[in-house]
């Protein structure tokens, strides 16, 4: 089949399919996000508009917005499609790279396609192209090999042939997965081969179940049948293998309290007798007590980040360790028992060696009550006040007035610790997105485009602060444009307040954070005016002054969102210095003369290096 490189590209991304959690046959590659320019609109860009009836493109109106929202369509559709974002060279391409970087921290599959300059070298040096004094062979995009699983330039047509099965394993595979970046030269990409017909033959990519090593399976039962006190802890992992149900009715069998990391929010319900409340920094501090008693903590499908294990602090000095992940990388870490399987095909072979094995009732109950405690803090925490509300009482309000299977979002700032800790779900399918992996300002707008392409089984909300707001606003109107409804909360409280926070109770000088607190030369420095602003880009909006003019403008917001297909938006100012607080210990740089440098000094002897496995 002679064809362009580019049309190749194009043909074998259609003949790719994914199998979903719940078993259907979908289009692996479901939306392709471009801006073209002259490094890829004819090559790529005639290619796609060829296919246009079966490759859906959507044009973006930032590189990295765009690729943002690629990754946030894969972490709607649990890693099992993937979004595709195209750039001409240069900027655009540069643009992309904090998007990569948000796909590789997360473990979510990206593909990205950005041009590159020629491999001719004829009309050197092209607009837009860096020249490199010291090697020829260097380009910008060479900035995406430290944020890519996998990466290649394409300088002859055939290499597709090699490098396309390489880039579907790296997309579909649970231990892998990541972004992908094939760099295509914009004359390559218009230069034909017999491509063989077979690559364009129809691809079915479905789960892999990998399962556990007997040995080490046999060790890990070993190991809980002589706990006392075990805890799990539900990550990412837990989601992407679709095992949040077995999770669940494995503690349930056993008497095992339950916790969550951020990746693993609202796999488990609520109210759920064993459930200790989300843990770490950003989570509960009924969860933190359990961990701290804990002498097993069974790790399912999480790399344990610094947010989910107070900087390793949270855990007890003699705890014990069991990881399952599918990422072998990641179950070792920290001197874990490390088995490596997939999550849900683990728990089906623990069930023969655990048998009856029970947990002493005393310490099941010890979860329930304990999350009772933080829940008339987080219930003190929304109660109705007259005034500006704060994030607490915000995410109380959208959490009451949300269906059991929408989807809420955030990123960044404050509101990741208010929504992780504060919110309270309804269990079952996974109905929360909190990029808190490398908390990139500007997801929470950008990524709530991508989830409302995927999420058709209820509403997006994403909820932000101002300075996200600022950071990246521009894909409202893709969203706009394209007739793709979601809502979105921006909590206005004057400046990036959750730095100031952290910067004012380590003992420094509130500077540069709170506009109030930066260098000006205007003696009335302006205001931005959101409503006006979000109104502009297309969207419907609403503001609000306090908790009741909020929970009205919501609910307005989210029948505006589905009537007109477009985003809602709901501005309202917020409170800049009330928190909730799980008490846990956050490792910072914290110079000696500042006042934090005692707490700093006494908690770091606390922290776990390596256990013993």
């Amino acid at each position: 089949m002679r064809l362009t490189t580019a049309q190749a590209l194009v043909a074998w991304m259609i003949a790719q399919h994914s199998e979903t959690l719940d078993g259907r046959e979908v289009p692996l590659f479901p939306a392709v996000f471009a801006i073209f320019g002259h490094g890829n609109v004819l090559g790529l860009g005639t290619a796609l508009e060829e296919r246009r009836d079966v490759m859906p493109v959507w044009r973006g109106h930032t590189e990295q917005g765009m690729a943002l929202a690629a990754v946030g369509l894969a972490k709607a559709t649990h890693r099992r499609q993937v979004g595709v974002a195209t750039s001409s060279i240069g900027p655009g391409a540069l643009n992309m790279v904090t998007a990569a970087g948000v796909a590789h921290a997360n473990r979510l599959p990206l593909l990205l396609l950005p041009g590159d300059t020629f491999v001719s070298r004829a009309p050197d040096p092209v607009l837009q192209q860096v020249e490199h004094f010291g090697d020829a062979t260097a380009t910008v995009n060479d900035a995406f090999r430290s944020v890519s699983r996998y990466f290649d330039r394409i300088t002859r047509p055939e290499q597709l042939i090699a490098t396309l099965p390489q880039v579907a394993r790296v997309l579909t595979d649970a231990a892998d997965a990541g972004p992908v970046t094939l760099a295509l030269p914009q004359d390559v990409q218009a230069e034909t081969f017999d491509f063989p017909d077979g690559l364009f033959e129809p691809v079915v990519h479905h789960i892999l179940r990998p399962r556990p090593d007997h040995r080490l399976l046999a060790e890990a039962a070993l190991a809980l049948r002589a706990a006392s006190r075990p805890l799990i802890v539900l990550g990412g992992g837990v989601r992407y293998s679709g095992a949040g149900h077995r999770a669940v009715e494995f503690a349930e069998r056993h008497g095992i309290p339950l916790t969550e990391t951020t990746a693993g929010r609202t796999l488990v319900r609520h109210d759920h007798p064993l459930y200790a409340g989300p843990l770490g920094i950003t989570g509960s501090s009924s969860a933190n007590a359990v961990a701290a008693e804990a002498d097993l903590v069974l790790a399912l499908g999480t790399r344990l980040q610094d947010f989910t294990t107070a900087s390793w602090t949270v855990f007890a000095p003699d705890v014990r360790l069991i990881s399952v992940n599918a990422a072998r990388f990641d179950a070792v870490k920290h001197g874990a028992l490390a088995v490596v399987g997939d999550v849900g095909a683990v728990l089906g072979d623990l069930l023969i060696p655990l048998a009856d094995w029970q947990v002493d009732p005393a310490w099941t109950g010890r979860a329930a009550a304990v999350r009772g405690e933080w829940d008339t803090y987080i219930d003190k925490l929304r109660a109705p006040t007259t005034g500006i509300p704060s994030y607490a009482q915000i995410v109380g309000a959208v959490n009451d007035l949300s269906e059991p299977t929408d989807y809420v979002m955030t990123a960044s700032g404050g509101m990741p610790g208010e929504l992780i800790g504060g919110w309270r779900a309804y269990g079952g399918e996974p109905t929360m997105d909190v990029e808190y992996g490398f908390s990139c300002m500007g997801y929470e707008l950008a990524g709530a485009w991508g989830a409302a392409m995927a999420h058709r089984r209820g509403l997006v909300t994403t909820m932000l602060g101002d300075g996200s707001y600022l950071m990246l606003n521009s894909e409202l109107f893709s969203a706009a444009f394209a007739g793709h409804p979601l809502v979105a909360v921006v909590c206005d409280n004057d400046g990036y307040a959750v730095i100031a926070r952290l910067q004012e109770s380590q003992g420094g000088s509130a500077f540069n954070n709170f506009y109030s607190d930066c260098r000006t030369n205007h003696p009335r420095p302006p205001r931005v005016d959101f409503a006006a602003h979000a109104h502009s880009l297309g969207c419907v909006v609403y503001t609000a002054t306090d908790l009741h003019g909020f929970r009205n403008a919501y609910a307005r917001a989210r029948a505006a969102a589905v009537e007109h297909s477009r985003p809602a938006v709901v501005i309202v100012r917020t409170q800049p210095s009330a928190w909730t607080e799980s008490g846990a210990w956050w490792e910072v740089g914290v110079p000696d003369h500042l006042s934090g440098r005692s707490t700093y000094e006494d908690t770091k002897p606390t922290q776990l290096r390596y256990l013993n496995p």
